[in-house]
């Protein structure tokens, strides 16, 4: 039942993440959001650390038959990964493949073209990256941030979430180095279905979230404590 629903919204949720994550932060930290829903639970969970937020922008790569259903995700920087259960049963041949990433590319760089002036991509190198999103149903999009995040340099990789889905918590407990969730329900259904206050995080806000933190940032931007 929604009344049941333990988490309020997404702040509730990103300050329930952040007691779970407590000191399992690693070296020189950064928070990084799945956007654009995961930016409100990340913007708590980087306030709660006292580290730097940044987005790691990812687009779904849907099936041809079906969009809506993702066979693979593709993050800044070019990072790829395919769901091998659907491409075998796909029969997507290598060129069908490429196309699919190349159309997925144009939607992944309009998207980040919204951030353009209040963010750069992070240095990652021997940082610890936590990504952050505000559910993790298959994991798609959270695979492909965490490949993005180890082509970057990133020392250690932790994924967290207010709630994952069981079957999909084992797969990427081994992808990322840590894998943090407050719930991993067997019966999961949707993302929605654990928050009273559902609503879609609308551009204006998600901007609006990087531009407070760039003014709010610790000085420590970079390894060693460089700002």
């Amino acid at each position: 039942m929604q009344s049941a629903a333990p988490f309020l919204d997404r702040v509730d949720a990103g300050r329930q993440l952040s007691e779970r994550l407590g000191d399992r932060c690693g070296e020189n930290p950064i928070v990084l959001a799945l956007p654009k829903g995961g930016l409100p639970v990340a913007q708590e969970v980087a306030r709660a650390l006292n580290c730097p937020l940044d987005v790691i922008p990812v687009q779904k790569i849907g099936a041809p038959f079906e969009p809506e259903f993702a066979i693979g995700a593709v993050a800044e920087g070019g990072a790829v990964v395919w769901n091998e259960d659907a491409l075998r049963w796909s029969g997507l041949d290598e060129t069908r493949r490429k196309e699919l990433v190349e159309a997925a590319t144009v939607k992944l760089q309009a998207s980040s073209a919204a951030y353009e002036g209040v963010r750069a991509p992070a240095d990652l190198h021997g940082r610890t990256a936590i990504i952050v999103d505000d559910g993790l149903a298959t994991g798609m999009t959270a695979r492909a941030a965490i490949l993005a995040c180890r082509e970057r340099g990133a020392a250690r990789v932790v994924l967290a979430a207010p709630v994952c889905a069981r079957e999909s918590a084992a797969d990427l407990s081994r992808e990322a180095d840590e894998l943090v969730c407050v719930l991993e329900p067997d019966y999961f259904s949707a993302v929605g279905r654990w928050y009273i206050d559902f609503s879609q995080v609308e551009q204006d806000e998600a901007v609006g979230i990087l531009r407070a933190n760039r003014t709010q940032a610790p000085a420590a931007q970079h390894p060693g404590g460089k700002a």
